[in-house]
């Protein structure tokens, strides 16, 4: 199972890849397909530095606080772990969703109207709180 996730992970970045050389590949192949190996370069020094740090972070546990982790008892309710995880990630969702609309909004108004900035980020700012909201209803289901 943990091979079939890692391979669709790995393949992630090569969807937007395709779709940008069968856009720009007509009109300048060599220069889409140099653009994207310097991409996936630029992906693959990333995620060979979270690997890096995920193996540092790794070798300098101690045996000792490991095992004591593992032998802690206690009762974990799976719902509670599920609202939490839902409420979290459907308020970041939404955040995004009303951050995108009010942001673009923001520019606009402000290329518009420059003085308008403060206003614009005032309401980028509350759309941004609905994810801190459903951060802190995930705090508070949790024991």
């Amino acid at each position: 199972m943990f091979l079939v996730f890692a391979v669709l992970v790995g393949l992630i970045p090569v969807i937007p890849a395709v779709v940008y050389v069968m856009r720009n590949g007509k009109t300048s192949p060599s220069q889409a397909v140099a653009r994207m190996v310097s991409g996936f370069n630029g992906f693959n020094l990333l995620v060979g530095m979270m690997a890096g740090g995920l193996g540092l972070v790794w070798l300098a546990s101690p045996s000792g606080a490991l095992a004591a982790g593992a032998a802690q008892t206690g009762t974990v309710d799976q719902y509670a772990t599920l609202a939490a995880a839902l409420s979290t990630g459907l308020a970041c969702i939404g955040a995004g969703i009303a951050v995108g609309g009010s942001g673009a909004a923001a520019v606009g108004a402000t290329a518009e109207k420059p003085e308008s900035f403060g206003r614009s980020l005032i309401f980028v700012g509350l759309s941004e709180g609905i994810a801190i909201y459903g951060l802190i209803i995930s705090f508070l289901v949790l024991p």
